[in-house]
């Protein structure tokens, strides 16, 4: 009888103390938790804080504008703001786009702007007497150049490197279109057609002599226009 009561209270006892052993783990393992979770929440904010303050700078950074003349066969031709980047394409959208008698096929729509660039769309008519619109234009910014220290100075004008640089264009037989081939003096448009032909057979040209072999250049037309053209 005496045995089998003290038996029963040292079970009980057994099992109040694994009980408390249990409750006392468990607070244990979840303080550990909660301290570990404090240490890295630091870190997570500092990241955070770097990432808000790279954002802002890039906010911050000042934007670059340019303003670019437009002329000719545009809705609005006209003087326009664009943001560094933007491309001719962008300016022609600004100017209303083109008219109904424009001819885009001499201009790269794709090329980027630069600050106080002049774009020039020009019509249909201008693009099939390409040759004279350059001439043309070449005098009249020859005449836009200040001559002497005594002549009027007119800034705005094309300055005589850059004329020397339009005067100095050549076409290229590799990428010319078939109305800027017809631009070169005896170049009608079968043999415009015939250069295309050409070297989208036989690849692109590796000098400017092989245009020789090309049907209809003889020797005098490549006489005539071997100063004018480029590979």
């Amino acid at each position: 009888m005496t045995w089998s009561y003290r038996h029963r209270k040292l079970l009980i006892v057994g099992v109040l103390v694994f009980f408390i052993t249990g409750i006392f783990s468990f607070l244990l393992i979840k303080n550990l938790k909660i301290d570990s979770s404090k240490k890295e929440t630091p870190t997570v904010l500092t990241a955070s804080k770097e990432e808000t303050e790279k954002e802002k700078l890039e906010e911050e950074k000042e934007e670059v504008y340019y303003q670019v003349d437009i002329k000719g066969q545009v809705q609005a031709p006209g003087i326009y703001t664009v943001k560094e980047g933007s491309r001719v394409i962008d300016v022609i959208r600004l100017a209303g786009d083109i008219t109904g008698e424009a001819d885009t096929s001499v201009l790269n729509l794709s090329k980027k702007v630069s600050d106080e660039m002049v774009i020039i769309v020009y019509s249909k008519e201008e693009v099939a007497n390409f040759s004279t619109v350059k001439e043309e234009e070449k005098k009249e910014q020859e005449l836009c150049v200040q001559k002497d220290e005594d002549s009027l100075r007119n800034d705005a004008c094309i300055t005589e490197s850059e004329i020397t640089a339009i005067t100095d264009t050549k076409i290229s037989i590799n990428t010319a279109t078939l109305e800027e081939l017809m631009s070169l003096d005896g170049i009608g448009e079968a043999k415009a057609k015939a250069i295309i032909e050409y070297r989208e057979e036989n690849g692109p040209f590796t000098s400017i002599d092989e245009l020789l072999d090309v049907s209809g250049i003889g020797e005098g037309l490549f006489a005539n226009i071997k100063e004018n053209i480029t590979i």
